[in-house]
C-alpha cells in the first residue's frame, strides 16, 4: 500500500517507473475532480486571493485619484499626447484629495510590505503547529478590516495611513505560507501543479478584477468607496471560509471515503507524522532551498514594482484617463491568469503522461516565465508613445510570468512537503523585500516621469529576473530531501 502512489522524483530526480502503475494489491482509486473536496477547496481558496490581492492593490488605482494634481506637477499632464477622445471626462470629486510628493507617494505604496514581513517565517510555523484554517481566515479578516478603516486613515495624514497599510500586510503575511502547509496535506503529488494554480492564481485574478473595477469605481463614485466595497467582498469570503474548509481531509465533514483515501494515501510516504522537529540548520543550508528564494526574490521585485506603478504609468507617461488606466493595468494580470492555469496542465500532463521529471518541469517553465519578462519588457521601454505596442509588450512580459507558478513557485512540495509552509514562508520573507524598496526606488528613479527614466526601471527589473532564471536553473531540485523525508532527520 505504501507504494500505492509514489512520489515524483521521491528518490531521484528522474522517473524510474510510471507513477500510475501501481501494484496489483493496490485497491484506492483515483477520486474524480468533479464537485470533490480538494477542488472545492482550491476554488473558495482561489476566492481568498482574490480577496487578498484586490484590497493590496486597489490603493494602486485609487492613489491616482487621492493625489491633488494642482500641487503634483508631475501628475498633471502625460508625457505623451492624448490622442482624441483619451481625455478624461468632467467629473464630480466627492472625496479628499492630498498633496503628497513623489517620495511620500512610494513610502505609502511601499509600506504594505512592511508588516507583510513580519508574518511570513510565524506564518509558516503556526500553519504546522496548529493548522492552516483559522490561520489564513483571521489573517485576511485582519487586512479586511484594516481596509475599510483605509479612507478615514487617509484623512488624519499620510503617516496614519502608513500604519494602516503597515496593518494590513501583518494580517496578509500568514496567507501564502498557511496556504502551502494546508496543500501539504490536501494535494496529491500528481495534482499539485493544478490544485496549487488554481488557488494561487487568484492573486492574479484579484489584481485583474480589482483594477478595472477601481477605475470604474472611482469615476462613478469616488476612492473611498473603492476600500468599502472590496471590504465587503472579503468579508463574505470569511464567513464561507469559517464554514466549509478543514485542516486535513481527515478532518473535513462532507469529504468522501474515496477522495479521503486517495489524498492520504498518496501522501503517505511524504508527511511527517511529527511536529515538534523542524530541522532549521538543514533548512538553512540547503542549496535546493536558496534555489527558490533567489528566484521567489527576483521575480517579484518586477511584479510588486509594476503591481504599485503600472497604474501610475499608464496615466503619466501614457495619458490614459482613469477608466481607462484600471482596464489596461488590468491587461498583463489577466494574461498571468490564463495562462497560469494553462501552464499548470501542461507541467502535470508533462510529469504524468510523458514522465518529464519534475526537476526538468520546474526549470523548463522558470526559465521561460523570468527570461520572456525580462525581453518583453525592456523591450516595452522602447516603444515610446505607441500605446498599442507599449501596452502589448507589458501584457506578454506579465504573461509569460504565469509559467513561473508551476516552475519555482511550488517547489518546497517536490523538496520538502513536511515543511513547505515554512519554506514559503522563508521564501516570501526575503521575497517581501521588492514590494518593500522597489516602489521606492522606482519612485525616486521617476521623479519627471520621462520615458528615459522608466527605461532604466525597466532595465533593472529585467536584469533581476534573469539572474533569478539562471540561479534556480544551475541549483533547483526535483527530489525530497534528506533532511526532509518523513520521520527521518539529517543533524
Amino acid at each position: 500500500m505504501e507504494d500505492c502512489f509514489e512520489s515524483p522524483d521521491s528518490s531521484s530526480d528522474d522517473h524510474r517507473r510510471p507513477l500510475l502503475h501501481r501494484s496489483d494489491s493496490c485497491k484506492v482509486e483515483h477520486a474524480p475532480a468533479c464537485c470533490s473536496s480538494r477542488y472545492n477547496l482550491a476554488l473558495l481558496s482561489c476566492y481568498g486571493f482574490v480577496v487578498a490581492y484586490a484590497l493590496r492593490v486597489n490603493l494602486s488605482v485609487a492613489m491616482v485619484d487621492m493625489l491633488d494634481v494642482k500641487t503634483n506637477s508631475n501628475t498633471s499632464s502625460s508625457v505623451c499626447p492624448m490622442q482624441e477622445g483619451r481625455a478624461e471626462s468632467k467629473r464630480n470629486h466627492t472625496a479628499p484629495v492630498y498633496d503628497w510628493n513623489s517620495e511620500t507617494q512610494g513610502w505609502v505604496l511601499g509600506s504594505f510590505f512592511y508588516g507583510y514581513i513580519v508574518t511570513q517565517l510565524p506564518g509558516g510555523y503556526l500553519a504546522r503547529k496548529y493548522g492552516s484554517k483559522w490561520l489564513l481566515g483571521l489573517g485576511i479578516l485582519c487586512t479586511v478590516l484594516f481596509t475599510l478603516l483605509t479612507p478615514l486613515a487617509a484623512s488624519l495624514g499620510a503617516p496614519y495611513l502608513i500604519a494602516v497599510r503597515v496593518l494590513e500586510g501583518v494580517g496578509e503575511g500568514v496567507t501564502f505560507p498557511a496556504m502551502h502547509a494546508m496543500w501539504a496535506s490536501w494535494a496529491p503529488p500528481l495534482e499539485r501543479s493544478r490544485l496549487l494554480t488554481i488557488c494561487y492564481t487568484g492573486s492574479q485574478l484579484g489584481t485583474v478584477l480589482a483594477l478595472p473595477l477601481s477605475g470604474l469605481i472611482c469615476f462613478y463614485l469616488d476612492w473611498t468607496y473603492v476600500f468599502y466595497l472590496f471590504g465587503a467582498v472579503g468579508l463574505l469570503w470569511f464567513l464561507l471560509w469559517s464554514c466549509l474548509v478543514s485542516n486535513t481531509p481527515d478532518t473535513h465533514r462532507t469529504i468522501s471515503e474515496k477522495e479521503r483515501l486517495y489524498i492520504t494515501t498518496s501522501l503517505k510516504n511524504e508527511i511527517s507524522t511529527t511536529t515538534s522537529h523542524i530541522p532549521w540548520a538543514s533548512i538553512f543550508t540547503s542549496l535546493p532551498v536558496w534555489a527558490i528564494i533567489v528566484p521567489h526574490f527576483c521575480y517579484n521585485w518586477t511584479f510588486y514594482t509594476l503591481l504599485a506603478l503600472l497604474p501610475t504609468y499608464m496615466k503619466t507617461v501614457l495619458g490614459f484617463s482613469i477608466q481607462q488606466n484600471g482596464m489596461l493595468s488590468a491587461l498583463p494580470y489577466l494574461g498571468c491568469w490564463v495562462l497560469a492555469l494553462l501552464g499548470s496542465h501542461l507541467a502535470d500532463l508533462l510529469r504524468e503522461r510523458w514522465l518529464v521529471p519534475t526537476v526538468a518541469v520546474r526549470k523548463i517553465f522558470t526559465l521561460i516565465g523570468m527570461i520572456g519578462p525580462a525581453v518583453f519588457l525592456v523591450a516595452a521601454g522602447y516603444t515610446g508613445c505607441n500605446y498599442v505596442m507599449a501596452v502589448a509588450f507589458l501584457t506578454v512580459s506579465s504573461t509569460l510570468g504565469g509559467l513561473c507558478t508551476s516552475g519555482f513557485s511550488i517547489n518546497q512540495l517536490d523538496i520538502a512537503p513536511s515543511y513547505a509552509g515554512i519554506l514559503l514562508g522563508i521564501s516570501n520573507t526575503f521575497a517581501t523585500i521588492p514590494g518593500m524598496v522597489g516602489p521606492v526606488i522606482a519612485k525616486a528613479l521617476t521623479s519627471s516621469n520621462t520615458i528615459p527614466q522608466w527605461r532604466v526601471v525597466f532595465y533593472i527589473s529585467a536584469a533581476i529576473n534573469v539572474f533569478g532564471a539562471a540561479f534556480f536553473t544551475i541549483f533547483g531540485k526535483g527530489k525530497i530531501q534528506p533532511w526532509a523525508v518523513p520521520d527521518t532527520h539529517v543533524h
